[in-house]
């Protein structure tokens, strides 16, 4: 089932482990950004935000 394209973006966290919850990104946004797997990100957070940045950035 596809998703409508104003859904296209939104995520759930999925349980990783004991202690840990993941996200996926979209491919779209991630070659966009021309990040690549394993690249190591910077989590920060700002209010009620989570910033995810190039960690080399």
């Amino acid at each position: 089932m596809r998703r409508k394209l104003k859904e296209k973006n939104i995520r759930k966290l999925a349980r990783m482990g004991n202690r840990s919850l993941g996200l996926t990104l979209p491919v779209e946004m991630v070659n966009k950004l021309g990040w690549r797997e394993k690249q190591k990100v910077l989590l920060r957070m700002k209010g009620k935000q989570i910033i995810v940045k190039d960690w080399k950035g």
